[in-house]
């Protein structure tokens, strides 16, 4: 009997404790992971915030030795990612413990992929091309929007050549995500939108997929329905601390759903705008969000239907164009609501530079994913649009 294996789907996450004070966990985990020394990486905004101290009391009141790396840009590079290597030898450590948003994640997993696999580590893009396992990963996110602490991704820049690269593997989904809404309390307005809007785009991107499955689908829906439910309220009441559960538990399923189904186009642009003009990424999927919708819409009206659905839009008695049109309308009121209004053009990108971003975008995995299949000119397209 041959079995059809392009059905088949596999899950993967990591231990999750989430909730007010998850963080606090973080030296129990370290000593079953059996901690000589720890490395903590963040960044200076994080730790400016006060979440590197916060987190380095708690291994210090447990006795648990530990240095601290902080030398990580928004959209790390692939030198600061080296850099933390040779931190990571030097003092002898077995863990890393990251605090942060995607950035001090992503960049965390990348010195863990190198100090176990040598090489640099921009030889790892592509999928599943770990082969030595790496350190444990304890990871405390402080932004509720790019989930790296549940996904089995990790972005870094290629400086050289101005474009963000995607490793894909189940070896960088980390050990434990301690999952904390406490965390998300000294995120400004920006930040906030920018990694919410982030999430939304995760699970639609999930949802719509080549590669959902039941799994993922329960995720990303509930993810959508908590996002779209509670953005915006929290946009207006950040210190709100029900809103933030909230929206940190639809960033987290969000992740969940991602990290498995992959994403699509949005991500596949996102990646290449944000690597060649060094931009927020939630705010680059912003700006692509309504017109990649628009794009794919064809070729996925029953599942863009239920987004639209979950997003508390009435769709009985509309033909197909009138919920695209409905959905697309929702979806700019969002982001308006929470002061993500920018377009391209805005930001600093320039007609001349789309067959560079386009070219670039048609390499990203993530594209393999899209449920419609795109050459290079429907990307040009799609940023025209976007201008």
């Amino acid at each position: 009997m041959s079995h059809d294996i392009s059905n088949l789907r596999k899950f993967v996450a990591p231990e999750m404790i989430f909730g007010a004070g998850a963080r606090k966990s973080v030296a129990n985990y370290a000593k079953t992971f059996g901690a000589r020394k720890v490395l903590l990486v963040s960044d200076p905004g994080v730790e400016a915030a006060g979440w590197v101290e916060d987190v380095s009391s708690t291994l210090r009141e447990e006795g648990i030795d530990h240095v601290t790396f902080t030398q990580v840009s928004p959209n790390p590079r692939s030198h600061e990612v080296m850099a933390g290597v040779d931190f990571y030898r030097e003092h002898g450590c077995n863990i890393i413990v990251a605090v942060g948003g995607g950035s001090p994640m992503d960049c965390a997993k990348g010195i863990g992929i190198v100090s176990a696999n040598g090489r640099h580590i921009l030889d790892y893009e592509g999928v599943d091309q770990i082969r030595a396992p790496i350190p444990p990963l304890i990871f405390i996110p402080t932004t509720a929007g790019t989930s790296a602490d549940v996904s089995q991704f990790a972005i870094i820049n290629d400086e050289a050549e101005r474009v963000k690269i995607s490793i894909v593997s189940k070896a960088v989904v980390p050990d434990v995500a301690l999952v904390d809404p406490d965390t998300t309390q000294t995120m400004d307005p920006f930040l906030r939108a920018c990694t919410g809007l982030d999430a939304l785009v995760h699970a639609i991107e999930a949802f719509v997929s080549t590669a959902s499955g039941p799994m993922t689908d329960m995720f990303a829906l509930d993810a959508i329905r908590l996002i779209n439910g509670n953005l915006e309220q929290l946009a207006a009441n950040p210190a709100d601390p029900k809103l933030r559960e909230q929206i940190m538990l639809g960033s987290m399923k969000a992740g969940l759903a991602f990290s498995n189904a992959i994403l699509g186009a949005v991500h596949a642009m996102s990646h290449s705008l944000g690597g060649f003009l060094d931009l927020p990424h939630g705010l680059c999927n912003s700006i692509l969000l309504e017109h990649v919708i628009s794009y794919n819409y064809s070729a996925a009206t029953d599942r863009f239907k239920i987004i639209a659905e979950t997003m508390g839009l009435d769709t009985r008695g509309l033909n197909a164009t009138e919920v695209k049109a409905r959905l697309l309308a929702r979806v700019v009121e969002l982001k308006q609501n929470i002061g993500l209004y920018q377009k391209l053009a805005e930001i600093g990108v320039r007609t001349a530079d789309i067959p560079t971003l386009s070219a670039k975008a048609i390499k990203d995995p993530c594209l393999l994913t899209n449920p419609r299949k795109s050459n290079r000119r429907d990307v040009e397209v799609v940023y025209e649009e976007a201008l």
